[in-house]
């Protein structure tokens, strides 16, 4: 992404408020590698000595949320890591740095939303999001499965805010991109083939009920089977609709992966009333393990049920399998209220219970890893940021 992009969009409206910062420019002694609006508004700073990434958010200033740094509208916060005892100093910096520019910049950017459409058909100008290790690939934004304890609202609904989109609940309003698939195949073209590709990784599911009507993820997954070049792909899902593109997804090669927390399919109900049903996502698995498709599990957060249980369903139905834990209750504090699961909610429960499903699975010979990428994909300098469960 550079400055030079089409006028009254996002993204060039961050770069005249941050100018004369471009990608490249050095700021507090790092290198300002690029910006993000995938998941809020977040630029990319890298040491440019140890390689080391800092990212720091920008959000609607808002009383209820920790802020690093504050302007008369917005909030600064930084994302904790190899570089965190240095992002207090980049947000207040960086505070003084936009101020000048923050009136014209919420003003412009209010205007690009607006609107009370639940469900939108937008444009996209980039699509590929690069994260270490790997690009994130998301043919919407915005989820109607809408689990509660998802990680992507909260920095969303910030986003939405700046852009002047009404107020609605987790779940009920979707972005999408019909564009995608012809934005992804030029992207192919200029890019490594050995770095691999996640399908929304965080801000959707590719296979949400909308994927039926507009097939999105389908046009996408045929832009990389036309590409002369065809990156490792992996696809995450907690519906079934996949079923329909498993022949596709053969040929592209695609890695194909279902989130199960649970075995019991009542807590399922509670926790994700609109995801698939259990036997669903496996059935899923089965297909297209018979279809020629590599299979993989996400078991996230650790919600209540047998272990040893989801240990065999995982064992029968996934080749491998990545463990993780609750990472904030986001909306789902309600969920977590109730007296059969508020145990749950508890960082040692998490963790003990990660630790009893990786015994599990070791037990029946099941490759499990942690973080955002198998083993085999994932570059010697990509951080772990999950449980894994194997030191616990």
């Amino acid at each position: 992404m550079s400055p030079e992009v089409q006028p009254l969009s996002l993204e060039s409206e961050l770069w005249v408020m941050l100018a004369p910062l471009v990608p490249g420019s050095t700021f507090e002694g790092l290198r300002l590698e690029r910006l993000s609006t995938e998941l809020g508004v977040r630029l990319v700073f890298r040491d440019p000595d140890t390689g080391a990434r800092l990212h720091v958010e920008i959000a609607p200033r808002d009383a209820r949320e920790k802020h690093a740094a504050l302007t008369a509208q917005l909030g600064l916060s930084y994302r904790d890591g190899p570089l965190g005892e240095r992002g207090l100093a980049v947000c207040r910096a960086l505070a003084e740095h936009i101020r000048p520019g923050e009136a014209r910049f919420v003003a412009a950017v209010a205007s690009l939303g607006g609107g009370g459409e639940r469900v939108r058909e937008v444009q996209v100008e980039h699509l590929l999001e690069p994260a270490d290790g790997f690009d994130g690939l998301s043919p919407y934004v915005g989820c109607v499965i809408g689990c509660r304890f998802c990680y992507a609202q909260s920095h969303l609904a910030g986003l939405r805010a700046l852009l002047g989109h009404a107020d609605v609940p987790w779940g009920s309003w979707v972005d999408v991109r019909v564009n995608a698939p012809e934005v992804l195949a030029a992207e192919l073209h200029a890019r490594d083939p050995a770095r691999p590709i996640k399908f929304s990784p965080v801000v959707s599911d590719p296979y949400q009920a909308l994927e039926r009507r507009h097939r999105i993820t389908r046009g996408c997954l045929e832009a990389l089977r036309d590409t002369s070049r065809t990156p490792p792909v992996l696809l995450l899902t907690r519906g079934a609709a996949a079923r329909d593109d498993l022949a596709l997804m053969a040929e592209v090669g695609v890695r194909l992966g279902v989130s199960l927390p649970t075995s019991n399919d009542e807590v399922r109900r509670h926790f994700e009333p609109r995801g698939a049903p259990i036997e669903a996502r496996l059935a899923l698995l089965a297909d297209a393990r018979a279809a020629g498709v590599r299979t993989f599990a996400v078991a996230q957060p650790m919600l209540e049920g047998d272990r040893e249980a989801l240990a065999d369903m995982l064992a029968a139905h996934a080749q491998s399998v990545s463990i993780d834990v609750l990472r904030g209750e986001q909306g789902a504090g309600g969920d977590f209220d109730d007296p059969r699961f508020a145990h749950t909610r508890e960082a040692r429960w998490q963790q003990d219970a990660a630790t009893e499903l990786a015994a599990a699975l070791d037990a029946r010979g099941v490759p499990r890893w942690s973080g955002e990428l198998p083993p085999d994909l994932r570059p010697e300098e990509a951080s772990k940021e999950s449980l894994d469960a194997s030191d616990a």
